[in-house]
């Protein structure tokens, strides 16, 4: 069976119209590839001479969620990510080089932090929030150098290191959308003109800037698209020459796995400076070669840990935390630059399955490492099972590692900007379902309400009202996930005939008016996908939600402050009360250790679809409060314990003996699972 991962390359962004259906005179519903080529006249897309880009980012704060993506925020606001400026030492405001010379730290904490913060704060309207977001601007953007440098200045090996900086250049872009400060134009300028002085000998000469040079081209881009000024545009082709070759045959020139997340979409970046259709071919060549040899799991990510090394591939290997926001964000901006709705596909995958798990659910302490079979989360040493032996790596921590303790915050801001984007023929496209207002701007430059009413993703149904202050007409694309059937569309009660559709756009052309609804039904059903080269094991999916086993959780509260259940690289702020900062370990109160019972369609046997009420507090990505369960019958595999490092083990041998005696499993989304089972091995009935 193929599995989701699997897909066809786009050549090119070209509508194909594939059938049309009239509703009332001057209405047309179709079903189309791409959004239409043209130009926006609303909000800032690419400038020639780049290439046109079907969809557009709305400004932050236009896309208000609403649901249990707003819930999330506001976890996120009162957890780790909002608070951090009170906790970590690396945000501490005494001797900090990102508020002015001297200090004595300066690195990624703060933009990490900043880049999530900031959107959180704009999204919310949070007063105090901003307030502090824009202590930390206003200082950046009066500390500018007399020769246009910005921030810090940080060397390796003699070398100027500007890592740092590419995430700050990210943060300075949302805190523009959001206010308008010409000082971001103009320090982004000159910052860019001291780049282009730079000799190549001398730039990007470093393991992360090199890597991760793409993002540096996204921001002159960003710069370009709002300026106009074409002298910035050499510095593309500079960035890209020293960059890694992100354009390699079945190779990446790195396996560390966030640089992958960040990396990969490189040559589809440069794609837009140059037309090369072959560079949107090496992204996707890029994205299938990591998966091909270390993605055979579900959840959207791959076996990295840290570094992806051979013979390595079980699904009990994870992804680090950050690698799952950089890829999330990676996905966002393909979705863009392609307008392709696989990146949104994924972009579900991983946000559901995989970034949901990897927190605690109050979002006060999250894990370096998550995986898609993992039975144990714990303080321990499990080298060399995982890659980068240290304490820590598995427990669920507020310092687990200083990086992911920074970054993790952009993950659900950035989702939530991107539910709703604007096209290029000035319409609008619903992206990522969830609960939201849009306020946007249209054809004719006349703003309209969207509203969205959803369960998604525990529900396929979305209805969609637009709120007009009078007649306007313009397109809305409807995106279609691959995994949905025959959908079914209503627009104001009537329904509408629409031709098959999964993994494409529906297309609503007309002229709206007040209170106009749209109901789309998008049939959710048990899939299976297997993983041939990790031991044709199975996962079980229903719509975009991959199942885990339900393992009962010992949680064990540990303090933060003893290193032997903490990384050694993240430090407390004096006079923090670390009572309020405990970290877990999770231990399985139950048996984890089962085969699936599965046909010869690899679906499992006798399987039932359980449908629970919503939760009162709008959370469901809560083992005790979800509100779908899968049951399905299983067999104990007794040899499928722990290894030799206490980890939980590879998936055991198709040989294995099994129990004879059946047990009725239940299945939750694996977002709910902190402990879990998600790749099972297979007993065929």
């Amino acid at each position: 069976m193929k599995h989701r991962f699997i897909f066809g390359i786009f050549f090119a962004a070209a509508t194909l119209l594939t059938a049309a259906f009239r509703i009332q005179a001057g209405d047309v519903v179709t079903v189309t590839d791409r959004p239409s080529a043209g130009i926006n006249t609303n909000y800032a897309g690419f400038r020639a001479p780049l290439q046109n880009a079907p969809l557009i980012k709305l400004p932050v704060g236009k896309v208000q969620p609403k649901g249990w993506l707003r819930k999330y925020l506001e976890l996120q606001k009162e957890g780790l990510n909002g608070q951090l400026g009170s906790v970590s030492a690396w945000l501490d405001k005494n001797n900090n080089q990102w508020l002015g010379d001297g200090g004595d730290h300066g690195w990624e904490e703060v933009p990490y932090w900043l880049r999530g913060y900031c959107s959180l704060a704009y999204i919310l309207d949070d007063e105090a929030m901003k307030r502090e977001s824009q202590v930390w601007f206003d200082a950046v953007l009066a500390n500018l150098k007399e020769d246009g440098f910005l921030g810090p200045h940080n060397y390796e090996n003699g070398n100027p290191e500007l890592w740092a900086q590419m995430v700050m250049l990210w943060a300075l872009q949302t805190y523009y959308e959001h206010s308008g400060d010409d000082r971001v134009l103009d320090a982004m300028t000159d910052y860019f003109k001291w780049e282009m002085n730079v000799p190549d000998g001398q730039f990007l000469k470093g393991l992360w800037q090199e890597k991760r040079g793409g993002d540096n081209i996204w921001s002159v881009m960003w710069l370009y698209n709002r300026t106009g000024d074409g002298s910035i545009l050499p510095l593309v082709d500079k960035l890209h020459r020293n960059t890694s070759d992100w354009t390699m045959d079945n190779n990446l020139p790195n396996w560390h796995g966030v640089n992958v997340a960040q990396g990969f979409r490189e040559p589809a970046t440069y794609y837009m400076y140059t037309g090369d259709e072959r560079m949107l071919e090496a992204t996707y060549n890029a994205f299938n070669t990591m998966r091909r040899h270390y993605g055979q799991m579900p959840g959207g990510m791959y076996a990295a840990d840290e570094n992806a090394r051979e013979g390595y591939c079980d699904p009990r290997n994870g992804a680090e935390t950050c690698a799952i926001v950089e890829q999330m964000a990676s996905d966002e901006i393909l979705m863009g630059i392609t307008g392709d709705p696989f990146w949104a596909d994924h972009c579900e995958n991983v946000a559901f399955n995989s970034f949901t798990a990897a927190l605690t659910p109050d979002m006060k302490a999250l894990r370096y490492i998550t995986s898609a079979n993992m039975a144990i989360s714990d303080e321990k040493l499990h080298g060399p099972s995982i890659d980068n032996n240290l304490r820590g790596m598995l427990s669920m921590s507020p310092f687990s590692s200083r990086c992911c303790q920074h970054n993790h915050g952009m993950g659900w801001p950035y989702y939530a900007e991107h539910l709703v984007m604007a096209t290029a023929d000035n319409g609008l496209a619903t992206m990522l379902y969830a609960a939201s207002e849009t306020t946007a701007q249209v054809a004719d430059g006349k703003t309209v309400r969207l509203t969205e009413t959803t369960d998604y993703p525990f529900d396929g149904n979305v209805t969609l009202s637009v709120g007009t202050d009078g007649e306007v007409e313009f397109p809305l694309y409807l995106r279609i996930p691959a995994w949905s059937g025959e959908i079914s569309l209503e627009i104001n009660g009537e329904a509408q005939s629409v031709a098959a559709a999964a993994g494409r756009y529906v297309c609503v052309s007309r002229k709206w008016s007040d209170g106009d609804v749209i109901r789309l039904v998008m049939p959710m059903s048990v899939s299976a996908d297997v993983w041939p080269q990790n031991k044709g094991s199975v996962s079980v999916n229903y719509g975009p939600l991959t199942f885990s086993l339900r393992i009962d959780e010992i949680a064990e509260e540990h303090d933060s402050r003893d290193r032997e259940f903490v990384q050694d690289d993240s430090h407390w702020q004096d006079g923090v009360d670390a009572s309020l900062w405990p970290c877990y370990v999770l231990r399985p109160g139950s048996d984890w250790n089962y085969a699936l019972k599965v046909g010869k369609d690899n679906l499992p046997v006798h399987f039932s679809v359980v449908k629970k009420g919503w939760p009162a507090d709008d959370f469901p990505f809560r083992q005790e409060s979800v509100p779908l369960e899968l049951r399905v019958t299983g067999v104990r595999v007794p040899s499928w314990g722990y290894d030799a490092t206490g980890m939980t083990d590879v998936l055991p041998d198709e040989q294995a003996p099994r129990d004879t005696v059946e047990t009725r499993l239940t299945l939750i989304p694996m977002g709910a699972a902190r402990l879990r089972i998600s790749a099972f091995p297979c007993d065929v009935n």
